[in-house]
């Protein structure tokens, strides 16, 4: 396992760097990719001669990096040269959510780097169980095999908005230290969002990583984590601690920190920092990146999944997954993702010569579905009744 970095709850603040970054031309990320990490203290702080660091970027989908599904390769690249140049031995893994790994890495740009700068491919598809003894809900994960032959683990998140936890950044991008195939698994066991954000919390207090470099240069936002618009942030943003550098981000595009449930409890738990009178940022004006337009769930949480005198609001309220039948090709990979058994959707008459439907009785809202549809084909549905609700959480908000 890396050596893990502590991170008690003192008066000290947690840093967060913001750095301007206009391209992903290399020579551009490179230079301010070097400008964060030495804001924070310089590599030195966070990799030594002779260590091996695993680069844990967001690789979701076989994706071209253009479509911004993935951490793009330059800021991957940038990262595991100035390593290189330390004397460090780098290695790159990622779980996605149904194998398709070297397809991932061949179609992301990462088998490029890899070949071009001799770096080794983490394995991130066969895993060990290991026991978590500073957690508090989770005492036991199932880990990537990559992560035990590294001597730590640097973050490099792709800044996206998520169905079910609002954003996937720094501390859901751990999730992909869990190999694919158990990770469904989760979603079942964990179908409200403070569980499953509960246990992403423990899992970055398991595998905490020596250093946060988040991709914002290009974010997506709309119908993420895959299927969303290109949002032009133009920010790499950089951290060892999770919870801050997340709650930055939230405060940037005009979310409350605390709606993400990952950052209520990691700031509960002991992760990290939430407030910002507790987070000191460094580099540029923040102002730079105010993303008021960022198109992401703002009011608070209405799931209503966990709260027993409200499961029976749950479809009249409760946003849930739908298929644009103009756009569903019928490749029928939705249908094999979902966690759930028997499954929450299925081809209509056993055939799938139409779009799968919907059993909305047995869906759990993970997402899933639309999460690995290659055609984004699926979007979410927000009934009428939430709609108003919102609208009068805004009028509030906006107050």
């Amino acid at each position: 396992m890396p050596e893990k970095t502590t991170y008690p709850l003192t008066s000290v603040k947690s840093r967060v760097a913001l750095v301007k970054c206009e391209s992903y031309d290399p020579t551009v990320v490179m230079s301010a990719v070097r400008r964060g990490v030495d804001l924070l203290g310089g590599i030195e702080k966070f990799a030594q001669n002779g260590e091996k660091i695993v680069l844990k970027p967001n690789l979701l989908r076989p994706r071209d990096p253009a479509e911004n599904v993935t951490t793009h390769p330059s800021v991957v690249r940038a990262v595991a040269e100035i390593l290189l140049e330390k004397g460090v031995a780098v290695s790159i893994g990622d779980s996605s959510p149904r194998g398709h790994h070297a397809k991932i890495f061949q179609v992301s740009g990462m088998q490029k780097i890899t070949e071009e700068l001799g770096l080794a491919i983490a394995d991130f598809e066969n895993g060990r169980q290991v026991s978590s003894p500073n957690s508090l809900r989770n005492k036991q994960f199932t880990i990537a095999e990559g992560i035990f032959q590294a001597n730590g683990l640097f973050n490099i998140p792709k800044l996206k908005t998520h169905h079910l936890t609002r954003i996937t950044a720094a501390q859901k991008n751990l999730y992909g230290c869990i190999p694919g195939i158990l990770k469904p698994a989760l979603h079942v066991a964990l179908p409200a969002v403070d569980d499953f954000s509960r246990m992403l919390v423990d899992l970055n207090i398991l595998l905490k990583p020596r250093l946060i470099i988040l991709d914002a240069v290009e974010a997506m936002h709309g119908n993420g984590p895959s299927s969303g618009d290109c949002y032009p942030m133009k920010l790499l943003a950089f951290s060892t601690d999770p919870v801050a550098i997340d709650s930055v981000v939230c405060r940037l595009i005009h979310l409350n920190p605390e709606y993400v449930r990952t950052n209520y409890w990691g700031a509960e738990l002991g992760l990290g920092k939430m407030n910002s009178e507790d987070i000191e940022l460094l580099g540029d004006d923040p102002a730079a990146f105010d993303a008021l337009d960022f198109k992401v769930q703002r009011q608070p949480e209405l799931r209503f999944n966990q709260a027993w005198r409200y499961r029976k609001l749950k479809h009249l309220i409760t946003i849930r997954p739908i298929i644009d039948a103009d756009k569903c090709k019928k490749c029928g990979e939705c249908v094999d993702q979902c966690p759930q058994t028997p499954k929450a959707l299925a081809w209509p008459n056993n055939k799938n010569d139409k779009p799968p439907i919907f059993d909305y009785s047995k869906c759990i809202r993970c997402f899933c579905c639309q999460e690995v549809c290659p055609h984004k084909a699926i979007d979410a549905y927000v009934p009428f009744l939430r709609r108003v609700v919102d609208i009068g959480y805004s009028i509030i908000y906006k107050a």
